[in-house]
């Protein structure tokens, strides 16, 4: 696969050891708290910054695995909350795991449920002895605990799977966020003691603490403490203000280890991606690009096209001049245009398509500019595409001249 080239055959190639025997991530250069590495996974080598495309239920929503594969997609995320309803674990387990379930060769990585706190608010109540969920589907009780999590987890087969963390929403402020935030820890021990698969399946833990910078300190050391192969940054995206976003991604990553890989969970906007690289995370998902696509948007070096906007109806150019994707060389702006109001299916497919290479793209530049120690400059011509009147979001330039680079 093309994201592995390079990556050799050796089996201690694949392997990190002792501590993380499924896992070895490589730093191959940095700049500043940004680099440019290879995460090593019994399916394939990655490299990183990554964007992770999201499958819900083993599949991105419109679109086949054959058809992800053209993006050049990585690792690919299931969720273990859907998954567990449909088909099952047991079942899932049955089928040879869920490579062989959806016909996926590269690395895959799944949630640990924990976001459905969130998600299913109203269908969920959360206990110390875990989440009791009634299913939307046909309103049947599940009992998500961290050891049923991590079950459900051995059984669907990801090379990468996620402690079961307790999950409020990056607004909440008040006890609940200190409850949630030292639940997280407690079910860490629970999670690891339940994990029989850490040869083929890497754990990792999940730093929570809402917006506040000292829980967000204390639930960062006492995870490291745990030595586990990586470690996600969660309970961010979801609403609250960009500059206390960033701040949160900065104290996170200052705190975690350098060689273990940073997840920053649910973030797939093109400018967020760039920043919290700059940052220092690694490892990225949302259903961003997929979402977006259904209703109609494209995601282009120069920011947002709206495809069902009238003026698209004789624009005969590609969605986007630099993107080297399969919708870009075949299609143009009126045929999706003619395409969203008459077969949303086909059109939502193809901006699919497009958004999710595009991100994959993206942060194979952004690794590019890492390892060509052009790093600066990149993430300069990036957000002047984004904005060319220079009238940058405060928030963006400080967190950017945080990490030292300077807007202009």
């Amino acid at each position: 696969m093309a994201s592995a080239q390079g990556a050799g055959d050796s089996e201690s190639l694949w392997y990190g050891g002792v501590d993380s025997p499924a896992l070895r991530f490589e730093e191959h250069r940095g700049w500043r708290k940004a680099r440019a590495g290879t995460l090593h996974l019994p399916h394939g080598s990655a490299w990183t910054p990554m964007f992770m495309p999201v499958g819900t239920q083993a599949t991105v929503k419109g679109m086949t695995s054959a058809q992800l594969l053209t993006s050049d997609a990585q690792v690919v995320l299931g969720n273990t909350y859907h998954l567990a309803l449909r088909p099952g674990g047991t079942v899932m387990e049955r089928l040879g795991g869920i490579h062989r379930f959806m016909q996926w060769p590269r690395g895959v990585l799944t949630d640990s449920g924990g976001f459905q706190m969130v998600s299913l608010l109203q269908f969920s109540q959360v206990s110390e002895q875990g989440v009791h969920f009634q299913s939307p589907v046909d309103g049947s009780e599940m009992l998500l605990t961290p050891e049923r999590s991590i079950q459900i987890q051995n059984q669907i087969g990801a090379d990468i799977i996620m402690a079961l963390d307790d999950v409020v929403s990056s607004t909440t402020t008040g006890p609940r966020v200190e409850e949630a935030m030292y639940r997280t820890l407690r079910w860490i021990d629970r999670c690891v003691e339940a994990h029989t698969k850490p040869r083929t399946q890497s754990l990792f833990g999940i730093v929570q603490g809402g917006l506040d910078p000292t829980m967000r300190e204390v639930c960062t050391h006492s995870l490291v403490e745990k030595n586990l192969p990586g470690y996600a940054i969660g309970g961010l995206s979801g609403g609250e203000e960009k500059d206390k976003f960033w701040r949160m991604v900065d104290i996170c990553t200052d705190g975690l280890p350098r060689n273990k890989p940073r997840y920053c969970m649910g973030v797939g906007y093109p400018e967020d991606l760039v920043v919290c690289v700059a940052l220092g995370a690694d490892m990225f998902d949302c259903v961003y690009p997929a979402r977006t696509a259904r209703f109609g948007t494209a995601l282009t070096s120069s920011g947002l096209l709206k495809l069902r906007q009238a003026n698209m109806a004789l624009d005969f150019r590609p969605i986007d001049d630099h993107c080297k994707c399969y919708v870009c060389g075949h299609y143009t702006r009126a045929y999706l245009h003619s395409l969203s109001p008459r077969d949303g299916s086909v059109g939502s497919q193809l901006l699919t398509l497009h958004n999710i290479e595009y991100l994959v793209t993206l942060m194979k530049r952004t690794r590019q500019a890492i390892l060509d120690d052009e790093f600066p400059s990149f993430v300069q011509r990036f957000m002047l595409d984004l904005y060319p009147d220079r009238q940058y979001p405060t928030w963006s330039k400080d967190a950017l001249h945080h990490a030292g680079i300077d807007l202009h």
